[in-house]
């Protein structure tokens, strides 16, 4: 089945609910894990960074990105990366709704971040219906190792995330947030 990106993103968009196992749905995550697959292993095995085999699946890559493997995404489609973006191993990005990342951001090992979320009603849920809602992280933001993030989230500029903290609200900019969930330890010192 070939990828059908306006469908998919359709689907997707405004926080509706849809049902996960849809078969395009299907064909544009299997479509992902293979072309993110092919980008790991050419990292492990050949220590070519080949941003080539990413930018085509996602919607914007900036220049000079460093991507460590093991990364995943879910469609790429909805992945929209700034310049000069650096993420470390095992960082997931769920982009089953849109993920706008800045320019400059840093991501340390571990990190996830998920635009997706199971229905509460327990029979629709058994039944596979999710929805999705955006994450927007702003220039000059470093998130810490191991932290998650949920839909319908922004960071603000410049703020740093701790390690091992969970996201579910605003963080505004120029602050250090840690903590689950999250929240403002203090403002940022700068010289």
């Amino acid at each position: 089945m070939t990828v059908d990106i306006n469908y998919v993103q359709n689907l997707t968009k405004d926080g509706q609910v849809y049902n996960d196992l849809d078969p395009k749905v299907v064909a544009a995550r299997n479509h992902a894990l293979k072309t993110v697959r092919a980008y790991n292993n050419k990292v492990y095995h050949q220590n070519d960074y080949d941003y080539q085999l990413l930018r085509p699946l996602f919607k914007h890559l900036g220049a000079f990105p460093y991507i460590e493997p093991n990364f995943y995404c879910e469609f790429g489609f909805n992945l929209s990366i700034g310049d000069n973006f650096f993420a470390n191993h095992d960082v997931v990005l769920m982009d089953c709704a849109p993920i706008t990342i800045g320019n400059d951001v840093n991501i340390a090992p571990k990190v996830g971040i998920y635009t997706v979320n199971h229905v509460e009603d327990p029979v629709a849920r058994a039944h596979h219906q999710i929805y999705a809602r955006p994450v927007v992280i702003e220039d000059g933001v470093w998130i810490g190792a191991g932290v998650n993030i949920v839909g319908g989230v922004t960071i603000g500029q410049n703020a740093i995330i701790g390690a091992g903290s969970v996201v579910t609200q605003d963080i505004p900019a120029n602050v250090i947030a840690a903590g689950n969930p999250a929240k403002v330890i203090r403002p940022l010192k700068t010289n």
